[in-house]
């Protein structure tokens, strides 16, 4: 199997870039990675942490982590703020991030299956104050999401979770479903489990990038349903490619790291790390 990180370093053209970068992931020196090249214009995207990578954490815990990692946005999940939190539980849940220089830009995911749970969603969102919501909804409840999103002025992004789930497997399954509806109703392009059904990220990110308001990156150790997550740069995705890719979509939202581990870290770190390296280099 050819490996993405070897086959960034040698496009690069530089072996003292290689050196450069990989001391940089390897060191932990990641506020390094922030200057911009010279003449570049900064990306409109910007990396965050989508908040299930911390789904083994409490909130306090995955903050610091998040802080460490020089990453400034997280996607909340409900097991850190409920769904049922009142304004005082959310201000003090926004203070906190405020206190490490972190925004929460989007809630979710959230699984919905009746139009209660949306109404309960979208409220929670405005309460947040946020305008996007990650969501996994039941096929029949979609035009009732096409209603509120027009209602409040959201963006809500339905995430692809592979071959186990038969309802949204594939980012085409979800664009298949929400085409005729507002454009604000979308997709989160968890691009892992694009890779993991045999599909390229790249190639789905340039055909559907028109409706793919969230992006959950990681990588894969091979292009099947065998295939297993891990860190950004040591598997099989072409992030070059992806990144060329976002740039010529125009997507301006998130790439939100997402890989829940026991010791998430290190993992987050190294995969951050490379991820801005490749955005730096390409």
């Amino acid at each position: 199997m050819q490996n993405s990180r070897r086959r960034f370093f040698k496009n690069a053209g530089t072996g003292a870039l290689a050196c450069s970068l990989s001391s940089t992931l390897f060191s932990g020196n990641l506020l390094a990675m922030n200057s911009e090249v010279n003449g570049k214009k900064e990306d409109q995207f910007k990396v965050g942490i989508a908040g299930y990578t911390f789904v083994k954490f409490k909130l306090e815990p995955s903050l610091e982590m998040t802080r460490r990692v020089n990453v400034n946005y997280l996607c909340i999940k409900d097991f850190h703020l409920p769904l049922d939190s009142n304004s005082a539980q959310i201000a003090d849940f926004q203070n906190k991030l405020k206190a490490r220089g972190i925004t929460g830009y989007a809630v979710g995911p959230i699984n919905m299956s009746s139009e209660a749970e949306i109404d309960k969603a979208f409220d929670y969102a405005k309460g947040v104050g946020v305008k996007l919501i990650i969501g996994v909804p039941e096929h029949e409840l979609l035009s009732y999401i096409d209603r509120k999103v027009k209602e409040y002025d959201f963006h809500y992004a339905i995430h692809n979770h592979g071959a186990e789930d038969k309802r949204y497997p594939s980012v085409e399954s979800i664009y298949e479903k929400v085409k005729d509806l507002d454009t604000r109703l979308g997709i989160c392009h968890d691009i892992g489990y694009t890779a993991q059904v045999g599909l390229d990220p790249t190639a789905i990110t340039l055909k559907y990038g028109h409706r793919i308001y969230e992006m959950h990156i990681k990588d894969m150790t091979i292009g099947s349903t065998k295939g297993v997550d891990c860190e950004i740069g040591r598997g099989i995705i072409d992030f070059p490619s992806l990144i060329k890719a976002l740039r010529k979509t125009k997507y301006n939202g998130k790439c939100s790291i997402e890989m829940a581990s026991a010791d998430p870290l290190p993992v987050i770190a190294e995969s951050v790390g490379y991820f801005k390296g490749v955005m730096k280099a390409v």
